[in-house]
């Protein structure tokens, strides 16, 4: 990726609370790592440069053990469950890329697998086994959202939380078409992808705080604008050394190709992911979005209009915001319901 020379500002770190990790020693060095954040904030970006830094297992997608295989077979310490998920999940591109052996991968999964923890355990380390390293990521950026899941069940995890504009976000959400409004809301797909990044990352924040010193935060923008001294944070926080410059020769994935969902009409040299929205946005839209998510954006550290000028139809917002928090936090919850998230979830693999 050819990271810009912007003059746009980055989000004030000063003004917010982005978590500085305080570093342990003993096993950290080899603990498996988690890229994780609202999708479409540079999960996949920062992944790839943790790759292309050397020393981590190399699978170019995404697993979705949390959010969709462990809620959708259920029980995994039942063996016929476990059948029924390898049985979909040797078919996927997911392990055509991991390039294992389905024999080996079936019989260590069918005689050790009891949770999704287990279950990536299992195939990201014999993935790192087979390439001859010590370590694993993963960057599924749904697993934000069941960040106690992950601890529960692999209690070593590091997890990184990146964090980018959500107005930023909205734009490439609403353009995707991912987050899906009510029926009647069919013109907000703009408004209902800004809710949907605040409350993500609301969620991931308030789930981190409780890890102390195994969860980090970083700012996508700065990342992009200024890498070396946010990979020096984090070779201190995973205790492994992310160097900027092999990281550019390696240039695994987006790191050589960036993952837009704006890339048509853009040449390598003049791609820049920071701050689409004050040219793609109307006033109107702009204002809506900070009477929106605003206070976010400011906890944050980015900048936003006058909050405190009235917009047209705020109590109309403010009811919008609170009816899809809760039909958010309601989905959460019923997905994490073993008996009921498997009824949620599609058990067809095929397009992992």
């Amino acid at each position: 990726m050819v990271f810009p020379k912007s003059t746009i500002t980055e989000p004030d770190m000063t003004a917010n609370s982005f978590a500085v990790p305080v570093v342990r020693s003993g096993s950290r060095s080899k603990a498996p790592v988690f890229t994780l954040g609202s999708a479409r904030s540079g999960t996949t970006l920062l992944y790839h440069m943790l790759l292309s830094a050397g020393g981590f297992a190399v699978l170019r997608s995404e697993t979705h053990a949390f959010n969709v295989l462990e809620p959708a077979y259920g029980d995994l310490t039942v063996p016929r469950n476990r059948k029924k998920l390898l049985d979909a999940w040797l078919k996927t591109r997911m392990f055509k890329l991991s390039g294992l052996e389905e024999r080996e991968i079936r019989a260590k999964i069918m005689a050790e697998c009891n949770n999704g923890g287990d279950f990536l355990r299992l195939f990201m380390g014999e993935i790192a086994r087979k390439q001859g390293t010590e370590r694993w990521a993963e960057c599924t950026p749904d697993h934000l959202l069941l960040i106690d899941r992950i601890k529960q069940t692999i209690p070593d995890a590091l997890i990184i939380h990146i964090i980018r504009d959500g107005r930023d976000v909205a734009l490439s959400l609403d353009k995707q078409k991912w987050i899906r409004p009510f029926p009647w809301d069919a013109d907000k797909h703009l408004d209902v992808a800004a809710l949907h990044w605040e409350w993500v990352v609301q969620r991931g924040r308030e789930a981190g705080r409780k890890l102390g010193a195994d969860y980090c935060e970083i700012s996508f923008e700065q990342l992009v604008l200024d890498p070396r001294p946010v990979l020096a944070r984090l070779s201190e926080f995973i205790q492994q050394d992310l160097n900027y410059e092999r990281i550019q020769e390696a240039a695994i994935g987006s790191v050589a190709q960036p993952n837009s969902s704006f890339q048509k009409g853009s040449s390598a040299g003049e791609f820049n992911p920071i701050g689409r929205w004050k040219q793609a946005l109307s006033p109107e839209q702009i204002r809506t979005l900070e009477a929106l998510v605003g206070n976010t954006l400011r906890e944050l550290g980015y900048t936003t209009g006058d909050l405190e000028s009235k917009t047209t139809g705020q109590r109309r917002i403010a009811r919008r915001r609170d009816r899809y928090r809760h039909y958010f936090d309601l989905k959460l919850w019923l997905k994490k319901k073993p008996r009921v998230g498997k009824f949620l979830v599609n058990k067809e693999l095929d397009w992992l």
